[in-house]
């Protein structure tokens, strides 16, 4: 756990949170102190131990051929759509009952609190049980579908994307402002999706998805929508 300094601020912790510390926020001014708290929370470290380990496999496997460049074209040309689909069909499912009984995944759950308090940092990280298996499905798939090499480079392309997901939904919701374009485009478009209306501006890392399935409207053709809160369940919690 890093040392309080200058840039950072305590940040209260969550009930039912995996770990009990407190967290610094990293102050407005400074990317730095954005990258410690980033760094010292647990779903980052796995996808960084994740990242580090296949891209360790893959270059000591070697054996390198074009066949390596498909798998992570096909992902990343998918992820913008994929990123989409997650966000509108998962992170936002309704609980329902089945043969009687209630579904309810845990990470739907996680996000309607993340909505209920866009500011808790806590409920901005993958939450550690959906992600250990995500990565788990992604090794599966990669290396049980595809050759061995192009296979861990497909993991490679896929610990990458989950990893700049993890990073910049964190500093979306983080107090660190935007300086660039790029940057700014995807921060308003989020905070449009958190603070105007559930329903549109589903990217997070980016929006082509949106443009291409009608769901990046002008801000103000938008009305406020008074469920971006609790997505219309109020145990938004």
């Amino acid at each position: 756990m890093p040392s309080p300094s200058p840039s950072v601020r305590w940040w209260r912790p969550c009930e039912g949170c995996d770990t009990p510390d407190m967290a610094p926020q990293p102050d407005a001014l400074h990317l730095r102190g954005a990258v410690r708290l980033f760094s010292s929370q647990r779903s980052p470290r796995l996808i960084t131990l994740y990242l580090v380990a296949v891209v360790v496999g893959r270059l000591v496997l070697g054996g390198w051929s074009w066949w390596d460049v498909l798998g992570p074209g096909v992902l990343l040309g998918a992820q913008p759509f994929t990123e989409w689909a997650i966000h509108v069909h998962l992170l936002h499912f309704r609980p329902r009952a089945v043969a009687g009984r209630r579904i309810d995944p845990l990470v739907s759950r996680k996000h309607r609190a993340h909505h209920a308090d866009p500011k808790d940092l806590w409920l901005v990280f993958i939450p550690l049980p959906a992600l250990v298996a995500l990565e788990a499905a992604l090794a599966a798939v990669c290396l049980l579908v595809l050759p061995l090499g192009p296979g861990l480079t497909t993991l490679v392309a896929a610990a990458t994307i989950l990893f700049v997901y993890e990073w910049t939904h964190f500093l979306i919701h983080s107090t660190y402002r935007p300086r660039h374009a790029l940057y700014r485009y995807v921060w308003r478009a989020h905070r449009n999706h958190h603070f105007r209306n559930e329903h549109y501006w589903f990217g997070v890392t980016m929006h082509l998805a949106d443009h291409v399935l009608g769901t990046f409207p002008e801000k103000a053709s938008v009305a406020v929508s008074p469920t971006a809160r609790t997505l219309g369940i109020e145990d938004a919690a």
